[in-house]
C-alpha cells in the first residue's frame, strides 16, 4: 500500500482547519502592523541558499533537497523563507519601494530526522521588515510576533530569549577568542564541532551536543567582544522591549543557525515541545541582500513553524471554534427538488450549508450531528405550502418555526452567537 513519503503527512480536514486558524491569525496581526503578503516560489536556485545560509550550516551541509532538473539547472526545494524574499527584492526591483514590510506563508523542505512537531515538509509563516537600520525595526517585528502569540492564547506559556551577535567587527573579535578557547579542548568536542572549529567556530555555539554545551559554559562570551556601537544598539532594543512591557531573558548562547544574522537575534520558546522548544525565532540580517548581489538593504524578521504551533495549541487543549454550519433536511420529493435552490440562496448569503444528499429524516439528523451543525432546517410539503420552515437547534434540542422569508436572517443570527 502506498504511503506518504517519510517525514511528510496528509493534512486532514480537522488539522487543516487548525492550520488555517493559525495562518489567518498571523496574517491578520501582521496586517495590523502594515505587513503585506508576498508569495515566492517553492523551487529556487541552489546558489541562493549556498550564498545566504553558508556552507557550514546544517541546512546546506545535511538537509537541503537539492537536485539537477532535466535542463541541467541546480535547484532546491526552499528550506526557509527569508532568502527567497531577499532574492525577490533584487529580481523584482523592489529596492525602489523601501521600506518594505512583507508577510509570507507556505511549505518549506528539509531532510532532517522527523520528530515531534518537525517534518521534512513543514509549514512556516514569517515577516520581513526591509530598509530600516534603527532598533525601532527590531522592536516592531518582535512586538508583532508577541501580539500574534497573544492572540493565539500562547503568551503566558512562552519565554522571549534575546541576544546580540554584534556587527562584523564584534564577531571577528569574538571568533578569535572563541577559537583560541576551543582549540584547547578540541578532543572533547563532538565530531561536528571539530569540523566547524576551523571553518566557522561561531556555529559551535548552536550545538545541541551535551559535551559541547558543557564546554561552552566556560567559553568567552560574545558580549565581551561587542563594539560600542553594537552594545548601544542592543541596549536600545532592550529598553524598547521594557517600554512595550514584553518580558525578556538575555541568553548569551543564542546565536541562531544561519550565517546572515547580525545584531539582534531572538526566540520565543516553550517547555511543552521537548528538546526542540523554539516556536518563533528571528533576527537582524543587514548584509543578506548585498551578499546576494543586491544593494545594501538592512533587514529584520521572524518565522514560526505552523506545525509546531498547532501541536502546542493541541497540547494546551486550546478550543478550536469551527465555522458555524447548518444542515438542510428535506422531507419528500418536492422538498428534495427545492433543496439545491435553497442551499444556494443560503450560501450566497455567506452561510455554510451541509447536505447529506440521501437517507431518511433520522439518518440525515445523525449526519447533521456528525458534522457539528449548529442547527438543522427541516422542511417538507407542509412547510413549503405554509412558507414556514422548522429550525432545530442541535445543541439544545429546541425547535422553532420561522417564516421562509426570515430564514437567512435567523441563521445569520445563530451564526453570530458565541
Amino acid at each position: 500500500m502506498l504511503q506518504a513519503v517519510k517525514g511528510t503527512r496528509d493534512l486532514l480536514p480537522g488539522t487543516c482547519q487548525k492550520f488555517r486558524h493559525v495562518e489567518q491569525t498571523a496574517s491578520q496581526i501582521a496586517s495590523l502592523y502594515g505587513f503585506d503578503e508576498i508569495e515566492t516560489p517553492i523551487l529556487e536556485p541552489a546558489a541562493l541558499f549556498l550564498r545566504s545560509l553558508g556552507d557550514t550550516s546544517d541546512i546546506v551541509s545535511k538537509e537541503m533537497y537539492r537536485f539537477t532538473d532535466a535542463g541541467g539547472d541546480d535547484l532546491v526545494l526552499r528550506p526557509e523563507g527569508t532568502a527567497g524574499v531577499a532574492r525577490a527584492l533584487i529580481s523584482e526591483g523592489l529596492a525602489q519601494e523601501l521600506p518594505l514590510k512583507l508577510f509570507y506563508r507556505g511549505p518549506m523542505f528539509r531532510r532532517e530526522r522527523p520528530q515531534k512537531g518537525r517534518y521534512r515538509q513543514f509549514y512556516q509563516c514569517g515577516i520581513e521588515l526591509l530598509g530600516v537600520e534603527s532598533p525601532a525595526a527590531d522592536l516592531e517585528v518582535i512586538a508583532c510576533g508577541y501580539h500574534m502569540l497573544q492572540e493565539l492564547g500562547l503568551s503566558q506559556n512562552l519565554t522571549l530569549r534575546l541576544n546580540s551577535i554584534g556587527d562584523l567587527e564584534s564577531r571577528a573579535q569574538f571568533r578569535e577568542a572563541l577559537k583560541t578557547y576551543l582549540l584547547q579542548h578540541r578532543e572533547q568536542l563532538s565530531k561536528d564541532s571539530q569540523d566547524r572549529l576551523e571553518r566557522n567556530p561561531l556555529r559551535i555555539l548552536d550545538s545541541k551536543d551535551p559535551g559541547d554545551r558543557k564546554l561552552l559554559e566556560h567559553a568567552p562570551r560574545l558580549e565581551q567582544s561587542l563594539t560600542p556601537q553594537a552594545r548601544e544598539f542592543f541596549l536600545k532594543v532592550q529598553q524598547g522591549l521594557q517600554a512595550l512591557k514584553i518580558p525578556v531573558v538575555i541568553d548569551p548562547l543564542l546565536v541562531r543557525g544561519l550565517d546572515y544574522y547580525c545584531h539582534t537575534v531572538f526566540e520565543f520558546t516553550t517547555e511543552n515541545l521537548g528538546a526542540q522548544n523554539a516556536v518563533l525565532a528571528g533576527g537582524r540580517y543587514d548584509g543578506l541582500v548585498s551578499d546576494l548581489g543586491g544593494p545594501k538593504v538592512p533587514g529584520v524578521g521572524w518565522a514560526f513553524g505552523t506545525d509546531r504551533l498547532v501541536l502546542l495549541l493541541d497540547e494546551l487543549k486550546s478550543e478550536w471554534k469551527r465555522a458555524p454550519s447548518f444542515a438542510l433536511i428535506p422531507v419528500g420529493e418536492r422538498a428534495e427538488a427545492e433543496l439545491p435552490k435553497m442551499a444556494q440562496e443560503l450560501r450566497r448569503a455567506g452561510l455554510r450549508v451541509d447536505l447529506s444528499f440521501s437517507g431518511n429524516l433520522g439518518k440525515r439528523m445523525k449526519r447533521a450531528d456528525k458534522v457539528g451543525a449548529t442547527a438543522a432546517v427541516i422542511f417538507g410539503d407542509n412547510e413549503l405550502n405554509a412558507d414556514r420552515f422548522q429550525i432545530k437547534h442541535l445543541k439544545t434540542g429546541t425547535q422553532t418555526e420561522v417564516p421562509r422569508a426570515q430564514i437567512i436572517a435567523e441563521l445569520q443570527r445563530l451564526a453570530a452567537q458565541p
